[in-house]
């Protein structure tokens, strides 16, 4: 790589870059700390104006909420920004994640996918349909927590209960955080785990964010 200086060289490296060990090994061979601070301070400007962004786009009002049409391009940056850096998920707002996960079921081929309101949404934060010979429904309860707030067994016995009034097919927990130690081992629910309840903890939610932005069509190049 020929020698750039300045502020040429940042804009350089930040349209080049990579991901990982390679990417900030790149940094300690081409730049001095000064510059190094200035463009992480370029990625961190711009991960956080990619946060206030529309993630998905809302359709028809419902009874239930609005109905997602479809995912928009920051979607796939925010996911992309969560695989450089994992850390990222807890500068994330709580209802932004809803939405980013009511995307995810939208990317996954889901019909018809609901986003419920802030209030009054009876602990459903996303409503997934799936026709085919039947019809599947799944609700969804997200919760942005920091890591040392787990979800607890009694967080999961809400939600079953909201699932059986509910008569959805299958409830999700999905949490950016983890569950309370021995919480699967619970026995007031072991026994809906996973075919009625699925817990989805932090690296779950980010293992499946990643395949559904996997393919060329889905690249984004996060360095403007």
């Amino acid at each position: 790589m020929a020698r750039i200086k300045g502020t040429e060289k940042v804009q350089h490296l930040c349209t080049t870059c990579g991901n990982g060990k390679e990417y900030e090994d790149k940094l300690k061979e081409e730049l001095p700390n000064y510059w190094i601070e200035r463009l992480q301070v370029q990625h961190l400007d711009h991960s956080a104006s990619i946060f206030l962004q529309t993630v998905v786009l809302q359709g028809e009002k419902t009874d239930e909420g609005r109905l997602i049409t479809a995912v928009s391009i920051p979607w796939l940056e925010i996911v992309q920004i969560l695989i450089r850096d994992p850390t990222a998920a807890y500068k994330i707002p709580s209802r932004k994640w809803e939405e980013i996960i009511a995307g995810a079921y939208k990317k996954a081929g889901f019909d018809e996918v609901t986003l419920t309101p802030r209030s009054g949404d009876h602990g459903r934060d996303v409503i997934a349909v799936k026709r085919g010979l039947g019809i599947i429904r799944i609700i969804d309860q997200v919760k942005a927590y920091t890591p040392g707030h787990l979800v607890s067994a009694d967080d999961v016995r809400a939600l079953m209960g909201v699932l059986q009034g509910d008569g959805a097919s299958k409830g999700f927990l999905t949490t950016t955080s983890d569950f309370a130690p021995r919480l699967r081992e619970d026995p007031l629910i072991m026994p809906f785990v996973p075919s009625r309840l699925e817990l989805i903890n932090g690296q779950m939610l980010l293992d499946r964010l990643k395949e559904l932005a996997g393919g060329k069509e889905d690249a984004v190049n996060l360095c403007h």
